[in-house]
C-alpha cells in the first residue's frame, strides 16, 4: 500500500520517483521551514561526483533543472528559499573578495593557507563568502563545476530570477551591496595612485594617478546617481558609461607598467600588486555591468546571463580559495614569463647558427671540459679527507659552484646547461610563430635542427675533452707520485656508478631536475639585477669608487649587473649537486647525482687507477653508462623547462602532428643539418 501511495505521488509530481536522488533533494524545498543552507548543501552532495568513475555530474545537474522547469510549484519554493538565502547573507566580500587576491599580501596568504590544511578555518554563516565553503565542502568541488556547460548555468538563474521579479524586495537588498561593492572596489584601486612600488615601476605614473583619483569620485557619482533611481523609478539611473571609461584607463595604465616590468624586471610585490588591482578592476566592470542591465527591462535577460558568468567563476574560485597551486597561478604569470625570458635570451647564445658559431661552441664546450676534468679529481681527493658530513657538504658544493661559475665567467659551456635555455627560447617561438604558415613551421625546424647540433657539438666537446684531460693528468701525476692517483678500489667505485641497470638513471634524473632549477635560479637574478637596479647600486658604493674610480666602479656594477644571473645559477647549481648525496647520507636514501661530464672524467681516472687492465666489455658498458647518464640529463631538464616556459607564457600547443611531419622530412633531406652546419652556410663562408 506504501509503495502504490508513493507511486501516485510520483506521478501526480509530489514526490521523486525511487531511487531519483536528484528528485529527493529537491523535495525538501517544498518545506518552507526547512534549513536553506541544509538544503543546498545536500543538493550540492546529490549532484557532485559520488566516485573518481562518476562523469555524471553535469547530466545531473541537467536533470535538476528539467525538474524545476517541469515543475511549476516545485520552482517556487525553491526559487523562495535561494532568494531569500542570498538575500539575507552579507554579500558584500563575496563582491569583492571571491575569486581576487587578498590585500594581506603573497606570504601572509601564502601563511593562512598552509595554516588552514592544519586547522579549517570557522566559517561565519551571515556571509555568502563563507557559506559557499559549507555548501562545497571539497577542495576539489571545482573540478565538476567547471564541467557544467555555460548555458546551463544561464539557464539555472533564470530559473531563480526571473526578469519580471528583480524589483521585488530581497533582489533590492542585493543591488544594495553590489553597491557598496562597487564603492569599496573603486577605492580600492584608487588607492594605488599613492602606491611606491607602481610609481618605481614606471617613471611616468604621476601623469597617471589622477585617474585613480577620479576612479573613487566618479565611482561614488555612479552609485548615488543609482540609489536615486532604485529610490524614484520616475529618476533616471546613471548608465555607468563615464564610470567604465575611467577604469579601463586604469586598466591601460596597469597594463602598460606589465608590459614594461617584461623589459626592466619584476618583483614578487610587484606582481601582487597588478594582479590584484586588475582583478578588481574586472569586477567592478562585471558588477556595473550587472546593475546597468538590470534596471533596463530590454537588458534584464543580458543582467541575468552576467550574473550567471560571475557567479559561476566566483563559486570556482572560492572552492580554490584554500588551494596553493591556485593561488601561485594567479600570480605568477609576470614574475614567470619575466624569468623564462631572461632564460631564453641566455638561450640565445647556445645555438649554432653559422659555421662560426659551431666552431665556436666547440671551443668553448673543449675548454669548459678540460676544467672539469680538473674538477672532478679534486672532488674525488676531497672525498679521501674522511671529512665530517657538513664538511664533506661544504667541499663538494665550493669545487661545484666555484668551477661552474669559473666556466660560466670565462665564456665556456656546459652541455648539460644548454636544455633549460634552449627550451626557453623554443618556447618563445611557439608563442609568436603561426605553425599554419609554412614559412614559419620551416623557421622553427631551423631552429630546432641548429638546436641539436649545438647540443651535440657542447657534448661531444666536453665528454670528448674531460676524459682524456682526466687520462693525463692522472698519468702526470702517477709518474710524479710514482702511484695511481687513485686507487683499484676507488676505481671500481667509479666504474660501478656508471652502471646503466643501477642508481645511475633516477641519479642522473636528479641532476637534471637542478639543471632545470638553475635554468629558473639565472632568469631570477637577472630579473632582480635589472629590476633592483644593482649595477647603479654598486657602482655608488663608496669603497669600491676610492679603490677603483668612479668611473671603472661604474664598469664593474655594470659587469656583475649583466653576470649576476649566470654567476648565481652557476653558484646554486654547483651547491645543490655537491650536497645531494651527503642529505641521502643523512636521511638515509639513495640520493646522489650523475653528470655526463663529470661520468666521462670518473671513466678516465679509473681507467689510470686500473692501469688501463680493464676489459673491453667494462669499458664498453661504462661508456652506455655515460651515454645514458647524459641523455636523462638533457631529457629531463629540456622537458621541464619547456613545459614552465610554455605554461608560463599561457602557449597551448595543438600543431605536434605538423610539427613532427615537418621534422621528419628535414630529417630524410637534410640529416646533416642536425649534427652539423648547412653545406651552403659553409661554402658561403
Amino acid at each position: 500500500m506504501t509503495r502504490l501511495r508513493t507511486l501516485i505521488h510520483w506521478l501526480l509530481g509530489k514526490t521523486p520517483p525511487p531511487g531519483d536522488p536528484v528528485a529527493a533533494a529537491l523535495n525538501r524545498f517544498r518545506d518552507p521551514e526547512a534549513d536553506t543552507l541544509e538544503l543546498v548543501r545536500r543538493l550540492v552532495a546529490t549532484l557532485r561526483p559520488q566516485n573518481g568513475r562518476d562523469q555524471a555530474s553535469a547530466e545531473r545537474y541537467l536533470a535538476m533543472l528539467d525538474r524545476l522547469e517541469a515543475d511549476a510549484a516545485l520552482r517556487a519554493a525553491f526559487c523562495g528559499h535561494i532568494v531569500h538565502f542570498i538575500a539575507t547573507r552579507r554579500l558584500v566580500t563575496f563582491f569583492t573578495d571571491s575569486g581576487i587576491l587578498p590585500g594581506t599580501g603573497f606570504f601572509s596568504e601564502w601563511w593562512r593557507i598552509l595554516g588552514s590544511r592544519l586547522l579549517p578555518e570557522v566559517p561565519d554563516e551571515r556571509r555568502l563568502k563563507d557559506c559557499l565553503h559549507v555548501i562545497y565542502d571539497r577542495s576539489d568541488d571545482w573540478q565538476w563545476l567547471q564541467d557544467i556547460p555555460p548555458e546551463a548555468s544561464q539557464r539555472f538563474w533564470a530559473l531563480i530570477a526571473p526578469a519580471e521579479e528583480l524589483h521585488n524586495i530581497d533582489w533590492r537588498g542585493i543591488q544594495e551591496q553590489m553597491l557598496d561593492a562597487v564603492l569599496l572596489l573603486a577605492h580600492r584601486v584608487s588607492g594605488l595612485g599613492v602606491e611606491s612600488e607602481l610609481m618605481r615601476a614606471s617613471p611616468n605614473f604621476d601623469d597617471d594617478t589622477p585617474r585613480f583619483v577620479a576612479l573613487s569620485a566618479e565611482a561614488l557619482d555612479f552609485v548615488n546617481a543609482f540609489r536615486a533611481a532604485l529610490n524614484d523609478p520616475a529618476t533616471c539611473a546613471d548608465d555607468g558609461s563615464q564610470l567604465l571609461v575611467i577604469a579601463d584607463q586604469c586598466r591601460d595604465t596597469l597594463q602598460r607598467i606589465r608590459k614594461r616590468a617584461l623589459t626592466v624586471g619584476t618583483s614578487l610585490h610587484l606582481s601582487y600588486i597588478l594582479t590584484r588591482s586588475e582583478q578588481s578592476l574586472e569586477r567592478l566592470h562585471e558588477l556595473a555591468a550587472i546593475l546597468i542591465a538590470g534596471e533596463q527591462a530590454s537588458t534584464r535577460n543580458e543582467a541575468i546571463q552576467a550574473w550567471a558568468t560571475f557567479a559561476h567563476d566566483a563559486f570556482l574560485a572560492e572552492n580554490r580559495r584554500n588551494s596553493l597551486r591556485f593561488y601561485l597561478g594567479q600570480l605568477s604569470h609576470l614574475l614567470a614569463v619575466r624569468v623564462t625570458e631572461n632564460a631564453a635570451r641566455s638561450g640565445e647564445h647556445y645555438i649554432c647558427e653559422t659555421p662560426a658559431d659551431y666552431g665556436r661552441m666547440w671551443r668553448s664546450a673543449a675548454g669548459a671540459g678540460v676544467i672539469i676534468g680538473l674538477m672532478a679529481l679534486l672532488k674525488i681527493k676531497a672525498a679521501t679527507l674522511n671529512a665530517p658530513l657538513f664538511g664533506e657538504a661544504f667541499l663538494y658544493s665550493m669545487i661545484y659552484g666555484l668551477g661552474f661559475v669559473i666556466i660560466f665567467l670565462l665564456g665556456m659551456t656546459v652541455a648539460t646547461k644548454q636544455p633549460a635555455m634552449t627550451a626557453q627560447t623554443l618556447a618563445s617561438l611557439l608563442g609568436d610563430l603561426r605553425l599554419s604558415r609554412s614559412a614559419d613551421l620551416e623557421r622553427l625546424v631551423d631552429v630546432i635542427a641548429a638546436v641539436s647540433r649545438s647540443q651535440l657539438a657542447a657534448i661531444a666537446g666536453n665528454v670528448m675533452i674531460a676524459l682524456p684531460v682526466a687520462v693525463v693528468v692522472g698519468l702526470g701525476l702517477s709518474f710524479l707520485a710514482d702511484l695511481p692517483p687513485i686507487t683499484v678500489d676507488k676505481g671500481a667505485h667509479l666504474i660501478a656508478d656508471l652502471d646503466p641497470l643501477s642508481w645511475a638513471l633516477p641519479h642522473a634524473a636528479i641532476a637534471g631536475f637542478y639543471l632545470f632549477l638553475s635554468g629558473l635560479i639565472t632568469g631570477y637574478f637577472d630579473n632582480r639585477a635589472a629590476y633592483a637596479d644593482i649595477g647603479p647600486r654598486l657602482a655608488r658604493l663608496r669603497w669600491l669608487r676610492a679603490l677603483f674610480g668612479r668611473a671603472r666602479a661604474g664598469r664593474i656594477g655594470a659587469y656583475i649587473q649583466d653576470r649576476l644571473g649566470g654567476i648565481m645559477g652557476n653558484f646554486l647549481f654547483g651547491c645543490m649537486l655537491g650536497s645531494t648525496g651527503v642529505i641521502g647520507t643523512i636521511l638515509g636514501l639513495p640520493l646522489d647525482i650523475r653528470h655526463i661530464a663529470f661520468a666521462s672524467a670518473n671513466l678516465g681516472y679509473a681507467l689510470v687507477g686500473f692501469q688501463f687492465e680493464l676489459p673491453l666489455r667494462a669499458v664498453a658498458w661504462a661508456a652506455l653508462g655515460i651515454a645514458v647518464i647524459g641523455f636523462t640529463n638533457l631529457a629531463v631538464s629540456f622537458t621541464l623547462a619547456l613545459r614552465t616556459a610554455m605554461r608560463a607564457r599561457g602557449i597551448q600547443f595543438e600543431h605536434g602532428g605538423l610539427l613532427f611531419k615537418a621534422l621528419w622530412q628535414r630529417l630524410k633531406q637534410q640529416p646533416r643539418s642536425f649534427v652539423l652546419p648547412p653545406r651552403a652556410a659553409v661554402d658561403g663562408a
